[in-house]
């Protein structure tokens, strides 16, 4: 493909808002997951709540799209004014050839959680209570297309964990069909009971921080976050520290409804796809930002297919012990971070890690540490086997 410039990039998530707050996090080790107590519910597990969100109430004229997932897109359009960098955007472009894709899983479920507490005695839920704006994941495209006036095609994508990394390859192809000239991507997701409680039942949830690939790894700690970029065609005489889309892939396990294939099957076909499409060897790759959730199975599937490909010549790492797994806005948030290594030179560790799983061929981050950074490799794998994994890259 032909690169995409990411002309500005941000996040929010528990461990602070915008750039700034990443970069303290990525070189200290130290994240913001705190035990369980969300919503009142003392699960046994750690989670990556965003502070203040229950006091921030979206402005009254996009009430209808009040809930807790559009709050939290709404602190993350604001973080590091990317806002005005779209706005800026729209000035260049126009509001008409402008996409919007992102990705979320259960986007504003809390809401209807919460409508259920408060049914009538016939089982009614209460007046108030607005499906459409809350709770569907197109609400969040509907409200960020409202937010900025744009009238360019907008597109949610829900593939579970790969979400907000399958929108830089719907973008890509917008772009490069000439459908459109820039993208708004990325990823929001936030903290429900439904999925707390799922991932518990499924004995998927840790009694500490999670410890991705550790030998002694017990399971994810649930976070939440938002995560965007505005991709763009480079300008002629890109910066030469601008960060680059090089490349794309997709796969599909097909496997199992909830585990991976166990040799990693497709992942390796994502992170394949994603190398021929940037017209890259594996040599090529600098650093690898892993699915990585800390559970037993997924962890073990990546590192082998990663260890396939690429023998245990390649730094990498899972920044999870961080953020937690942010579910649909992981995609999205470590390619920011993947945006952090590059343009501050930094192979990011893996907080909470002690002992990599010796079954595993890895040249795995206990710890960060600077590097040059000219390619790095961002994956993510959903639930079902929707796998996505995407190269990163500086101007040769």
């Amino acid at each position: 493909m032909t690169p995409l410039h990411l002309s500005h990039y941000t996040q929010v998530s528990c461990v602070g808002d915008g750039l700034a707050a990443l970069r303290r996090a990525l070189r200290s080790g130290t994240g913001g997951l705190a035990p369980c107590r969300f919503d009142g519910t003392a699960l046994p597990t750690w989670i990556g709540e965003v502070a203040g969100l229950d006091r921030a109430p979206l402005p009254a004229a996009f009430a209808d799209y009040d809930c807790r997932n559009n709050r939290l897109a709404l602190r993350g359009l604001q973080a590091d004014s990317f806002d005005a960098a779209v706005n800026d955007a729209i000035a260049r472009h126009g509001p008409r050839r402008i996409g919007l894709i992102l990705g979320t899983s259960t986007s504003g479920i809390l809401e209807t959680e919460i409508a259920f507490r408060h049914r009538d005695a016939d089982g009614a839920l209460p007046a108030g209570f607005n499906y459409r704006g809350a709770h569907t994941t197109s609400s969040l495209a509907a409200f960020v297309r409202a937010w900025f006036g744009l009238e360019g095609p907008a597109v949610v994508v829900s593939t579970a964990c790969s979400s907000s990394a399958k929108v830089f390859a719907a973008a890509a192809r917008m772009i490069h069909a000439g459908l459109i000239d820039a993208a708004v991507v990325g990823g929001v997701d936030s903290l429900c009971l439904t999925t707390l409680h799922g991932f518990a039942s499924l004995e998927l949830t840790a009694p500490e921080p999670c410890r991705p690939y550790d030998a002694a790894r017990q399971g994810i700690s649930v976070g939440e976050a938002a995560a965007f970029a505005l991709l763009e065609r480079p300008p002629a005489t890109p910066d030469t520290d601008a960060v680059l889309l090089l490349g794309c892939g997709e796969s599909s396990d097909a496997y199992h409804m909830s585990s991976p294939h166990p040799e990693g099957l497709g992942a390796r076909m994502a992170m394949e796809a994603a190398l021929a499409d940037a017209g890259l060897t594996p040599a090529a790759v600098d650093y690898i930002n892993l699915h990585g959730t800390a559970t037993l199975n997924n962890d073990a599937a990546e590192g082998r297919a990663v260890g396939a490909l690429f023998d245990n010549r390649v730094p990498c790492s899972s920044t999870k012990g961080l953020t937690g797994h942010t579910l649909g806005a992981a995609g999205a948030l470590e390619a920011v971070v993947c945006g952090v290594a590059l343009g501050d030179g930094l192979l990011p560790g893996s907080a909470n890690t002690r002992q990599l799983d010796p079954s595993l061929r890895l040249d795995y981050l206990l710890a960060s540490r600077d590097a040059p950074v000219k390619c790095a490799m961002n994956n993510s794998f959903g639930f079902g086997g929707s796998n996505c994994s995407l190269v990163f890259g500086k101007r040769a």
